[in-house]
């Protein structure tokens, strides 16, 4: 799905989560179901599916006890264990959804807090880039305050916080839900970040500018944060916010083109009086599996390198 000028396709996508949150909320007439019949119906709505680049090895561990944050919605668990590709690495262990559909109460939350539920939906291939590069460049995060944008379940903050001897590492997303398996996947691999502080935070880019944290990082990164075009000027202004003037500094996002959507949101950047560089071939093995799926490789079916492909995005005042 592509963000574009085009009506068709912004309908198919900027819209997406718009019509599963006001379409499938509303129940259904009791003159076509009865209410058991409209509560499995409107609870059991498909959910994304993805395949990745695989860069950082995974294996799901066991299922794990409802958490309190998805208890009510009946949500189940799953511990995956992340072995990080370098010399005597920590391994991560994050707990995930694994439901095979998504449930009415993340469209509720949806609709009370103005987000959407990405970060639930899936890991995403983004993430997973992001989350090696840093391994690949952990000297651009040494001694550096870190904060992850838009994070999900939170693995490239992780990493960062276990692999790369950054002072701190705040993991944040604007999803209350979602900050509550970050908060439990900080908790969980606590032994692995050595003398870095690592914290969650719940961070909504619409919100007021929080003077608290304002001008406190070194590096801000995000992955697949500018899918939706309604939050490009709110993100570029929480990016701008908090970035330090006190000395070099810069965001380090990674994101598909999706048709012109991160193109506007780079056009945000600049009118912010930011400045911005774009690499394609940033990373080798990143590289060499791309043109993979370009040439067909059937691990990755229907790839799109528009939609499937992250650009390195570089972003300094």
């Amino acid at each position: 799905m592509e963000i574009s000028s085009d009506p068709p396709a912004k309908a198919a996508a900027s819209l997406r989560w718009a019509i599963l949150r006001h379409v499938f909320l509303r129940r259904p007439s009791s003159s076509n179901l009865d209410d058991d019949q409209s509560q499995n119906c409107i609870k059991r709505i498909s959910r994304k599916t993805t395949q990745g680049f695989n860069l950082i090895p995974s294996q799901l561990q066991h299922s794990a006890p409802l958490s309190k944050s998805n208890h009510s919605s009946g949500s189940r668990d799953a511990s995956v264990c992340y072995t990080l590709p370098i010399p005597s690495s920590p391994k991560l262990f994050l707990t995930q959804r694994v439901d095979n559909c998504a449930n009415l109460n993340d469209f509720e939350i949806s609709n009370k807090y103005d987000i959407d539920n990405t970060g639930l939906v899936c890991h995403w291939p983004s993430e997973d880039v992001l989350a090696y590069f840093c391994l690949s460049h952990e000297g651009m995060f040494r001694s550096k305050r870190v904060i992850e944008l838009g994070s999900g379940y939170g693995l490239a903050g992780l990493v960062i916080a276990a692999a790369t001897e950054a002072t701190e590492v705040v993991i944040s997303d604007g999803n209350p839900q979602v900050v509550d398996y970050i908060q439990h996947n900080i908790e969980a691999n606590s032994e692995a970040f050595g003398g870095t502080t690592v914290k969650p935070l719940i961070l909504h880019w619409n919100q007021e500018e929080p003077s608290n944290i304002s001008g406190s990082f070194d590096v801000v990164i995000a992955s697949d944060c500018t899918f939706f075009e309604e939050f490009h000027k709110s993100l570029a202004r929480t990016v701008k916010s908090l970035l330090t003037k006190a000395g070099p500094s810069e965001a380090v996002f990674f994101s598909p083109r999706r048709g012109n959507s991160l193109d506007k949101f780079l056009e945000e950047i600049k009118e912010s009086g930011m400045h911005y560089s774009i690499t394609e071939n940033y990373e080798t093995q990143v590289w060499r599996h791309h043109q993979r799926f370009v040439n067909g490789d059937d691990s990755w079916p229907n790839y799109e390198e528009d939609h499937c492909y992250p650009l390195l995005v570089r972003i300094t005042h």
